[in-house]
């Protein structure tokens, strides 16, 4: 193999090397166990030498009992030393893998919604699950397995040298042709095992997408069509496997004619040596089980290097998500947005778009909220009113321009600083699945019941949440799917209530709820955004009427903003929107 790829076939092992350091009693008590334990396998056929001839040539039967006796004892010492190595192995992998996840899934959290946007949910639970697990294999069995067949290897070779070099030269004759097949056929088997991996991935992505969109797939009776899809995605994984499967079967079948060829060359140069009287039986027995301990040996390192190599692609999937910085980063040294009162934010030369051969999503935004003003955005679809306010908790950076807050710009603050003091009541209001305090809680984890009953009192959710036969404790399901649409969003402002923002963004959602659940959840809107200074995408009519200014986007630049009634007036876009009651 040339050089890269010899590093690339050891990147396993490099990035999760240093994983392995903090748990080295654990691998120093593994690896005696493992030296102590092949080394009763490498004595048996030894002992076995003599037993044949104590059987066949002295015909003893005292000391054939006695090596029989002596051989039981070795075989449960070296059940001692197996059930600890593979207890600490086994521990240390759960351990390192378990940790691996950990920080795995504190990358992902972190990362911008920019990756997100490109990934799916199911990919990244199948990184967290299917290619964590394949580094456990390796960590938990397949390293030890390497060490005992190496060592295994390099001690029968020897003994074979010393029982007799020229058969042991017959059977290592195979073991170039076993190096050669493991190494091309391994480099094959990561391609395919890789290919699985994706493609079970992306199916799993689509059961992913299909169960966390179950009432729409059923409303409009998709069932069928979701089930093709995920069946499209499993044999297009099969079909992948199929063919490592092929890759695998060739190499296993061709290690295992050429190493047992290797073993009747030397059962057939063995026997004549015993028929010339060079050996005895015993000594033929004896080397035999060698020459079967290196054939052995051999095969196992080419699975083992096979099953590595479908370990690779797992192992650059995890650890290259492990290695990606976020887009969103802190400075080296934040400034602080502390102050007294709602902050004052600013729209400076703002141009944004998602990607370098994406159209202008925003265009030379300038505008200025002053501190606790109400602010609604206005605009047809694709205006640009989402990435206007996702850019305030940077959730995405401006391409050109900055957005600042108190003065500071964002990206000269502390990310955690800035979302701390941000409020964010999304359109869609989705609920975690635990309790309904639960998800009240989830921004102020150290609130008391006073307080979150206060919120949920303020955002008007405390009355249907006392007539809940659990109260507080009654569970949502996913997304919050055991309540009503103005149920959720209720329970999401108190969510926000509760953290007490500083600057507070609403995505509203009121158009899909009844009459007197949309009331209550526009009090509850208008109670929230009191005191603070708020941006609203708005939809409805009626929060337009109570916004202290509008801002007037289409097609990613603002066009105009001021009050309602003036922009009646002047605004010709404004007023076919209103008059056509299409805000958003």
């Amino acid at each position: 193999m040339s050089d890269s790829g010899a590093r690339i076939s050891m990147f396993a092992l490099q990035r999760l090397a240093p994983r392995l350091r903090a748990h080295r009693p654990a691998l120093v008590g593994a690896g005696i166990c493992l030296l102590l334990s092949t080394a009763i396998g490498l004595a048996f056929p030894l002992i076995v030498r003599y037993l044949m001839d104590a059987a066949f040539g002295e015909g003893d039967p005292a000391l054939l009992g006695a090596i029989a006796l002596g051989l039981l004892g070795l075989f449960v010492l070296q059940g001692v030393f197996n059930f600890g190595e593979t207890y600490w192995l086994g521990a240390t992998g759960e351990r390192v893998v378990t940790q691996l996840r950990d920080e795995l899934f504190s990358r992902l959290v972190g990362l911008s919604p920019g990756f997100h946007a490109g990934r799916t949910s199911g990919e990244l639970t199948s990184r967290l699950a299917s290619d964590c697990s394949t580094l456990q294999q390796i960590m938990g069995h397949q390293i030890a397995e390497l060490v005992r067949q190496v060592l295994f290897l390099i001690g029968a070779v020897i003994l074979l040298t010393l029982l007799h070099w020229q058969l042991m030269l017959t059977t290592l004759t195979v073991a170039p042709v076993v190096v050669l097949a493991g190494f091309a056929l391994g480099r094959l088997l990561r391609r395919r095992s890789t290919e699985v991996q994706d493609r079970l991935a992306a199916a799993h992505a689509v059961a992913d997408e299909a169960f966390g969109q179950i009432e729409v797939v059923q409303g409009f009776v998709r069932e069928e069509w979701e089930a093709a899809r995920y069946r499209a995605g499993i044999a297009a994984a099969l079909e992948a496997a199929l063919s490592r499967a092929v890759v695998r079967a060739v190499l296993f079948g061709v290690l295992t004619v050429v190493a047992f060829g290797g073993i009747v060359a030397v059962l057939w140069q063995g026997g004549r040596l015993v028929l010339a009287a060079q050996i005895t039986a015993g000594q033929l027995v004896s080397f035999l089980l060698y020459a079967f301990s290196v054939a052995a040996a051999i095969m196992a390192l080419a699975s083992l290097w096979g099953s590595y190599q479908e370990a690779q692609g797992a192992a650059r999937r995890v650890f290259d998500l492990l290695d990606r910085d976020s887009e969103i980063t802190d400075p080296e040294t934040p400034e602080s947005l502390a102050g007294a009162g709602p902050p004052e934010i600013a729209f400076t030369g703002v141009s944004f778009r998602y990607g370098e051969d994406e159209p202008w999503a925003l265009e030379g935004i300038e505008a200025t909220i002053a501190p606790g003003e109400v602010v609604a955005l206005v605009g047809p679809s694709g205006a640009g009113k989402t990435t206007f306010a996702s850019l305030i908790p940077r959730f995405w950076d401006p391409t050109e321009g900055s957005v600042r807050v108190r003065g500071t710009d964002v990206r000269a603050c502390g990310v955690a600083d800035l979302r701390s003091r941000i409020g964010i009541v999304p359109q869609d209001h989705p609920l975690f699945a635990g309790t309904i305090g639960e998800n009240i809680v989830y921004g102020r984890p150290d609130a008391d019941q006073w307080a979150i009953e206060a919120a949920a009192e303020a955002a008007h959710a405390r009355e249907f949440i006392e007539r809940l036969p659990d109260g507080y404790d009654t569970r949502v399901g996913e997304r919050g799917v055991r309540l009503s649409g103005g149920q959720r969003q209720r329970i999401a402002i108190a969510r926000v209530l509760l953290k007490e923002p500083e600057i507070l963004i609403l995505d509203e959602a009121t158009s899909g709820l009844d009459a007197e659940s949309e009331a209550l959840v526009e009090e509850a809107l208008q109670l929230a955004s009191a005191g603070r200074t708020t941006v609203i995408i708005a939809h409805r009519l009626r929060t337009v009427r109570r916004a202290h200014r509008l801002f007037v986007l289409d097609r990613g630049r603002l066009v105009d903003s001021g009050p309602h009634d003036a922009l009646i007036d002047r605004c010709e876009l404004y007023a076919r929107l209103y008059q056509g009651q299409q805000l958003g």
